[in-house]
């Protein structure tokens, strides 16, 4: 029996423990759309907060980015990163605080939560080769692309774990587990989340549609890249995304992103999931 959508939204709605973006990382959101910000002004805001900025640092000097000198302090990360990816960072670092709440302790989330890695670290390489203008707008995304299984796993176990085992007893995508248990997805369930969050389109669709690509308006590009980088990641066998068979690649995706099957085997090969993982943990 499925149980309605209205039912689970109220449902997911009235755990307590479901975060809202701690309020520095709003702020940073906020401040970096403003084109009156400055560097030294983002720098001070996450300065203030001591652990966000230990994780920040901790992602910049991180074999991800590659620099050859440690990174020190916050101002200097801007100045070579940039606003934007430092808006990701803190909002990546937000999302792995996210993911050690819940039931149990968290462990049984780890192929879920490599899975995401992996499709962060896919998705900036495809962003690169396509020449993205915003590339880590496209890891965020690809990390928090499966933020509504994150939510069923860590605080609707039962529903979650019932999902899975239909998935593999029938060879089902978790779409379409969810669909016949819960008569939503784990994309609207993010949606859900996200829309509490209040973060700008071009975020929310990447996350929302990325098995239904075509359907994006504010950020097709990301979202065709969060869709292949997550068909990648799950065919490679990176983490475990629950699903028991590969998902289609949409062919309007396929098209935008004009990529030759040499340049995504490139892709492939670029990537080390390691890189990232470390600087999470």
């Amino acid at each position: 029996m499925t149980m309605k959508p209205e039912i689970l939204r109220a449902k997911i709605e009235r755990i307590t423990t479901l975060p809202t973006l701690p309020q520095v990382v709003t702020k940073i959101i906020a401040m970096v759309e403003s084109p009156e910000t400055s560097i030294a002004d983002v720098g001070r805001v996450i300065a203030k907060d001591q652990v966000l900025s230990a994780r920040v640092l901790k992602l910049v000097n991180s074999a991800f980015y590659g620099f050859s000198r440690p990174v020190a302090t916050i101002t200097q990360a801007m100045v070579l990163l940039g606003f934007n990816v430092i808006k990701g960072l803190a909002m990546s670092a937000s999302v792995f605080d996210f993911f050690q709440q819940g039931e149990g302790d968290g462990r049984d989330r780890k192929p879920l939560w490599d899975h995401s890695i992996g499709t962060a670290r896919i998705a900036g390489v495809l962003a690169q080769k396509v020449k993205l203008h915003e590339p880590e707008e496209a890891v965020v995304a690809g990390l928090l692309h499966d933020l509504g299984k994150i939510v069923l796993c860590a605080h609707l176990p039962e529903e979650f774990a019932a999902i899975t085992e239909l998935a593999k007893e029938h060879n089902l995508l978790m779409l379409d587990a969810e669909k016949q248990i819960l008569d939503a997805t784990h994309a609207e369930i993010g949606r859900w989340l996200l829309d509490g969050w209040k973060l700008p389109a071009k975020l929310v669709e990447p996350i929302a549609l990325h098995h239904a690509p075509h359907l994006s308006r504010e950020a097709p590009l990301t979202t065709a890249i969060v869709h292949l980088a997550d068909i990648l990641c799950i065919a490679a066998g990176i983490g475990d995304s629950g699903d028991a068979v590969i998902p289609p690649l949409s062919r309007a995706a396929w098209d935008l992103l004009g990529l030759t099957m040499g340049q995504v085997e490139e892709a492939l090969r670029d990537i080390d999931e390691q890189e990232i993982v470390g600087a999470f943990v």
